[in-house]
């Protein structure tokens, strides 16, 4: 069984606090519970309003959001609360009984196409979270750990599938136009996730035949400073753009000695004509400039 971890977050609104887990909690939709009454479909609601201090709960996706009364502050039993949180999930707890649900209707999906800077590559864009890691994966065999992107791989026109937030980015071979392809890929896309089929298995990504198949995870309690500096100002500040473009960045080391920094680069940038130059000099000036003396090179890798 899978093992639950969360990470407990602050809202803009000081009553609620959030439970972040690192799986899906729910498939098809968010759901609001006030009482114990309304709450008969969900088990670990049910067990939540036995506690005092809960006003209103909140299930979607990867979170549950607790309301609270003025009875106590968070600070005092948020703990506890994360606590019987995990215990309810780890020992096998049901979270919501959306069987009928899923029987009776589907749950709308917008999905939409948007060209990236790689002309091989198009992003599929969802109107709602798809994974909670990023995968890429460049040959069915890869894709053991992604229904959805073994699917996509018996469209002989695809070459690579990218995954990650609420978008899919799919490299295609010349054999066909986008203009051709993008509304059956948009379709297929939109009708699968509307049936609530699986994207990605829960669980860390297995890497295939090759260590760069999937996005490499990170141990940064052995790292030096500078490379904690080097991926916090990837994850701030490069991240975010590359990701609007259907691609990821992921950092892979630095030499203390040469001072040079290795980088893979995946989705829509992997391949991209410019991409390479463009954005390793990119990262190369902005890493030099912010962190002065450290920096000699950048190397960037196609993933």
């Amino acid at each position: 069984m899978s093992k639950y971890t969360l990470e407990i977050k602050s809202t803009n609104k000081p009553s609620i606090l959030k439970f972040e887990f690192n799986e899906f909690l729910t498939k098809q939709k968010g759901y609001e519970y006030h009482n114990i009454e309304e709450a008969a479909n969900s088990p670990i609601a049910s067990q939540l309003f036995y506690l005092p201090f809960v006003k209103t709960v909140y299930i979607s996706q990867n979170f549950i959001a607790i309301e609270k009364f003025n009875i106590v502050e968070w600070n005092e039993v948020q703990d506890e609360v994360a606590e019987q949180l995990l215990k309810h999930l780890n020992e096998g707890g049901q979270i919501v009984n959306e069987e009928e649900t899923q029987s009776t209707k589907k749950v709308p999906v917008t999905v939409y196409a948007e060209s990236t800077p790689n002309p091989s590559v198009m992003k599929f864009v969802a109107n709602k979270k798809l994974v909670l890691e990023s995968a890429e994966f460049k040959t069915i065999d890869d894709a053991d750990r992604s229904p959805l992107a073994q699917k996509l791989f018996h469209f002989p026109f695809v070459k690579e599938v990218f995954m990650d937030e609420n978008y899919i980015s799919i490299n295609k071979y010349d054999m066909a136009e986008w203009d051709m392809i993008t509304n059956e890929l948009r379709g297929f896309i939109k009708d699968y996730i509307e049936e609530g089929g699986s994207i990605l298995k829960t669980g860390s990504v297995s890497k295939g035949k090759s260590e760069e198949a999937a996005t490499p995870s990170i141990d940064t309690s052995n790292l030096d400073d500078v490379s904690k500096e080097i991926i916090q100002i990837l994850e701030e500040y490069v991240k975010p753009a590359v990701a609007s473009d259907g691609g990821n960045i992921v950092f892979k080391s630095y030499n203390t000695d040469s001072r040079d920094v290795e980088v893979i680069l995946q989705g829509a940038c992997s391949g991209c004509p410019s991409s390479t130059i463009t954005l390793k000099n990119g990262i190369e000036t902005m890493l030099k400039e912010m962190l002065q003396g450290k920096i000699n090179n950048v190397v960037a890798y196609n993933g």
